[in-house]
């Protein structure tokens, strides 16, 4: 495991007592169908985040299946969504005694007044309480320094002590500010105008407030990190067109590590697969998903 690490000294905001709570939390109107005002504090640039709003989605089937946790969510992204209200519609597909199925889609109204659907996904929900100790794996957790050795949105490039004169780590977007993000120094070379080549980021994850993981937050914290994109020389946002997220266990109380790799790029799209580590040195998330690369 990576050394000692924990969040910040601070007032620690508790799980269902937290921003990220407060601004995922949906309001059933009618069986199946949810209301919500997207956060403005969890946007990149002008859209939404993506791991916000499957959070968001995810929250909603929560609500409406027989079981609490996420097990696996495919999120197809259609539309970008906005700060501002929506609305959410369930449907319930199958339910089991250890496991149940649903899919959900988030709507918004575009600038004419017609309903737009953002994102659709579809969701096998249990519990993770009930799941077997058994593992047997050949997984192993990304080695990377200690949180006091890497570099968030707000350290400078003099902080970070690689070459002087490159331009701080971005913090332009909202959710920068909400998020916990301390990145490996070797995964930085993009914010110095020298990207390594590799599509590799890695970072400490947690929530700027202090809050612990939950399986709904480790639905953000896939899609929270810069995109490996930068590393290979491309700039500006990459947008997810899918994105599939695996919860392998309920995640123990401290900061995450998370390791995102891209081997391929090929007709402007790329994958980025995913894993989150926490501090029991267990494998609790897996993702990958299809990001469109801007090449121009």
């Amino acid at each position: 495991m990576g050394e000692a690490a924990t969040a910040p000294a601070a007032v620690r905001a508790t799980i269902g007592d937290s921003e990220f709570d407060r601004d995922t939390a949906v309001t059933r109107r009618a069986p199946g169908v949810y209301d919500i005002d997207l956060s403005a504090g969890w946007t990149i640039i002008s859209a939404v985040n993506g791991g916000y709003l499957l959070a968001v989605l995810g929250r909603a089937l929560a609500d409406a299946l027989p079981h609490s946790d996420p097990f696996t969510i495919s999120a197809h992204y259609l539309t970008a969504s906005q700060p501002g209200p929506a609305v959410i519609r369930t449907d319930t597909v199958r339910t089991g005694r250890t496991l149940s199925t649903g899919q959900a889609s988030l709507f918004q109204y575009d600038e004419e007044g017609t309903e737009v659907e953002r994102i659709r996904v579809l969701a096998s929900y249990g519990n993770l309480d009930t799941l077997p100790d058994d593992v047997r794996t050949a997984a192993r957790p990304p080695v990377f320094p200690p949180m006091d050795q890497c570099f968030g949105p707000q350290d400078t490039a003099s902080d970070i002590r690689l070459p002087s004169g490159g331009a701080p780590v971005s913090g332009s977007s909202a959710i920068a500010d909400r998020l916990m993000l301390k990145l490996d120094p070797s995964t930085l070379g993009w914010a110095l105008g020298a990207p390594s080549g590799k599509g590799e980021m890695r970072s400490w994850f947690g929530l700027a407030d202090g809050r612990d993981a939950d399986p709904l937050s480790l639905l953000l914290a896939v899609d929270a990190l810069p995109p490996t994109a930068f590393e290979i020389g491309l700039k500006g946002w990459v947008p997810t067109v899918e994105l599939t997220v695996h919860v392998r266990a309920r995640p123990a109380p401290g900061p995450l590590r998370v390791s995102i790799t891209t081997r391929n790029l090929a007709g402007g799209f790329l994958e980025e697969d995913a894993e989150i580590w926490d501090c029991a040195d267990r494998l609790v998330a897996q993702s990958r998903q299809l990001a469109r690369a801007r090449l121009n």
